[in-house]
């Protein structure tokens, strides 16, 4: 077989046996509907009951996970007992459906309108299809769909993976993954890198390597190769025999010693006591859903002020930026959003919400506030999805209600990089979202394989408008206000040495990201940083721009990156 280009959105060279992803749950038979001594009311009770345990099951592997995976399995988790697949799954019973063939047709409903409204909740379709399956499963009483056993470390192959099936995966098992669907910023691009597996997407063709095939994987390059030659074994084989990456020692410095502080996206207390044990110099990124997600309600200001807690516990001293509530798009609450939305990626989410139910975010501030008085971490907060300077202000003055000192805004969309000067009269402080702001600039769901090449941060537009923030903080102030990076971007080595030379002030990823990123800072000077920068920034193509800048880092290929 010939070789396979996709997107390679985690580093490493590998060889190994692929595996496929099993196939998927048969389809019920349409033509058997409910046996005739079986009661609507009962098989109702049985649908629901199987919900709610493919629902615990999630659950418990959100509680054993932490950071990315565990939102993502409890986000999931709220899916598996979704009143609207429930009721239209009911409803299909009472037209004589058979329980396994009801949930398959609503939940195939549900899937259809959400593909439709597009944007982030045309992700949520594939959530749908996987809870679909696991319910299907427990009705028949034979195991869910997930990764293969197997007893050797293996390459998994699939179309794309569900999110409960990727924030689970063994790495000491699964050691790299290939697939034909996805892009650079879609959730299984985003859990391999947290997991530190060599990962290629988009990569049309993969799901037809026979299993068992040896196949080599180029995780930088973007290639899958089956039936490896003497190259690609040499190539694996020093990756293999590269030296461990230093730890990080806790100050992200340029060779000339600029400091560049390198903190950790987290989104709860495990999650913070991880980076922080991982040298993180504090938290870029806090988002705070992790509070609201799985619930019916608004949760209260005690819980959300001990939640908020736990996080500050684990940096005394340091900086934690929190993310007020990023509701609505890829993460609906039923509290919340507005399910109806034609096309929610651009409708009432983040900062809007609290335009549609006003007191909600004021409320999370005072919760913040409570948390923060009660800590010595030095917190700062900043909103989501600001699209304007009036915005901002208004933010800003909830802020100082609130009694918190330090408000900021996140630049996901174009609009805020290009008017950043005005924005950041009214704020302290802005922090680049690279996975929206990618998405925005682009016109592009981040999670369409066939899309891929459009939605990686590396597009020169994207990055044109990185520098526009940057220089809009330095227009009209001094010293400059303080531009950082908490997007997917900031956990790509080469991608960070750009961000570096762009302007950007701070730099906030997974904490596994966090040895790599130091270690290939401390060996360009700034100037070479802002010369990798001038070659990304005026290349053709986001491919060109990675090309010619990891060309110009030698280093990259001895650390293994």
């Amino acid at each position: 077989m010939s070789s396979i280009t996709g997107a390679g959105v985690s580093p490493g060279r590998v060889i190994g046996p692929v595996l496929q992803m099993p196939p998927a749950v048969p389809e019920p038979d349409a033509a058997v509907g409910l046996p005739a001594e079986a009661s609507i009311e009962a098989e109702t009770e049985r649908l629901k009951t199987a919900a709610k345990a493919v629902q615990a099951g999630l659950k418990a592997r959100a509680a054993n996970a932490s950071g990315d995976a565990a939102e993502v399995l409890k986000a999931t988790a709220l899916m598996a007992a979704d009143p609207m697949l429930l009721k239209s799954a009911a409803k299909l019973l009472a037209a004589g459906r058979s329980t396994e063939r009801a949930v398959w047709e609503a939940a195939e409903q549900v899937a259809a309108q959400l593909k439709a409204l597009g944007g982030y909740m045309a992700e949520r379709a594939a959530d749908v299809l996987d809870v679909r399956a696991r319910i299907v499963a427990e009705l028949r009483g034979v195991p869910a769909p997930g990764i293969p056993d197997s007893d050797v470390p293996f390459i998994l192959a699939a179309d794309d993976l569900a999110p409960a099936d990727t924030a689970t995966l063994d790495p000491a098992k699964v050691i790299a993954l290939v697939t034909a669907g996805g892009g650079p910023q879609s959730h299984t691009a985003i859990l391999a890198r947290a997991l530190g597996l060599p990962a290629v997407v988009a990569a049309e063709g993969v799901t037809s390597i026979p299993s068992g095939t040896e196949v080599f994987v180029d995780g930088s390059a973007g290639l899958v190769v089956p039936e490896p030659g003497e190259t690609e074994r040499t190539a694996a084989a020093a990756y293999a025999a590269r030296g461990a990456l230093p730890a990080f020692d806790g100050t992200g410095t340029t060779a000339d010693g600029r400091l560049v502080p390198l903190l950790s996206n987290v989104g709860d207390g495990e999650g913070a006591l991880a980076a922080a044990a991982a040298g993180a110099e504090g938290v870029g990124l806090l988002r705070t859903e992790f509070c609201f997600l799985n619930r019916d309600e608004e949760p209260s200001f005690e819980e959300q002020s001990a939640a908020y807690k736990a996080v500050f516990d684990a940096f005394p001293g340091k900086k934690v930026v929190v993310r007020t509530l990023d509701a609505g798009a890829d993460k609906p609450l039923p509290f919340l959003t507005d399910a109806t939305e034609p096309n929610p990626a651009l409708g009432v989410r983040g900062y809007r919400t609290d335009k549609a139910h006003p007191g909600v975010l004021q409320r999370q501030l005072e919760a913040i506030a409570a948390a923060a008085g009660q800590s010595e971490a030095e917190v700062w907060v900043m909103a989501p999805m600001i699209s304007a300077a009036s915005e901002a202000a208004h933010f800003a003055g909830l802020c100082e209600a609130a009694g918190l000192k330090t408000p900021g805004v996140m630049v996901e969309v174009p609009s805020a990089a290009l008017t950043a000067g005005a924005i950041l009269e009214a704020v302290d402080f802005a922090s680049i979202g690279t996975n929206d702001l990618t998405q925005y600039t682009m016109a592009a769901d981040r999670q369409l394989g066939p899309l891929a090449e459009l939605t990686d941060p590396w597009q020169p537009a994207v990055l044109q408008l990185i520098k526009a923030t940057v220089d809009g903080a330095a227009a009209t102030h001094q010293p400059p206000k303080p531009v950082g990076v908490c997007g997917e971007a900031a956990a790509d080595p080469a991608l960070a040495v750009v961000l570096v030379g762009l302007g950007v002030n701070s730099l906030s990823m997974n904490a596994r990201a966090l040895s790599g990123v130091a270690a290939l800072l401390k060996t360009v000077t700034l100037e070479q940083a802002k010369e990798a920068a001038r070659l990304a920034v005026t290349a053709d193509s986001a491919e060109t721009a990675k090309a010619k800048v990891r060309a110009n880092l030698p280093m990259l290929e001895t650390l293994g990156l």
